[in-house]
C-alpha cells in the first residue's frame, strides 16, 4: 500500500510532536514508514522546521500547496478555525487527498485528521490518504 501523508501543526511544532503523531497514525494502520510515498502541507509550512526536520530524516521531499488549491479539495473534517489562521478549511486532509491524486475520493483518507498535543504543548495534524496502484 503506498500513502500520501498530509502535514499540518501549530508554528514551531517540535519534530519529536510531529513524528510521534505519525508513529501514532501509521500504527492505527498497521502501516510502516515505507508505505509513505508522498509527503505534502500548506504553502504557508514550507519553512516549518519540524516538517524540514522529519523530510530530511526519512529521505522525502515535501509538496506544498497554496491555501487556495486546497480549499478547493472536499475533506470530511473541515474547520472554520483552520480556515480563519490558513484561508483553507482544511490542511492535513486536502494535503494528503492532494498528494494522492484523490482530490474527488474523500474515501481516499485511511487516517483522517489524526492530531496530538505534544509534551510542548504544540499540536501536529496529520492525515493518509491512499495512493491508486
Amino acid at each position: 500500500m503506498k500513502l500520501a501523508l498530509g502535514l499540518g501543526c501549530d508554528r514551531g511544532t517540535p519534530t519529536a510532536t510531529v513524528q510521534q503523531a505519525l508513529d501514532e497514525a501509521l500504527a492505527q494502520l498497521g502501516a510502516s514508514l515505507a508505505d509513505i510515498a508522498a509527503v505534502a502541507s500548506i504553502d504557508l509550512k514550507a519553512d516549518e522546521a519540524g516538517f524540514a526536520e522529519l523530510a530530511r530524516r526519512h529521505g522525502w521531499s515535501i509538496q506544498f500547496y497554496p491555501a487556495v488549491e486546497l480549499a478547493r479539495v472536499a475533506v470530511p473534517n473541515p474547520s472554520e478555525t483552520v480556515r480563519k489562521y490558513t484561508g483553507t478549511p482544511s490542511v492535513s486532509e486536502a494535503a494528503a487527498l492532494l498528494a494522492a491524486g484523490q482530490t474527488v475520493n474523500p474515501a481516499a483518507l485511511v487516517v483522517e485528521k489524526h492530531k496530538l498535543r505534544g509534551a510542548d504543548g504544540k499540536n501536529a495534524t496529520l492525515s493518509l490518504a491512499r495512493i491508486p496502484q
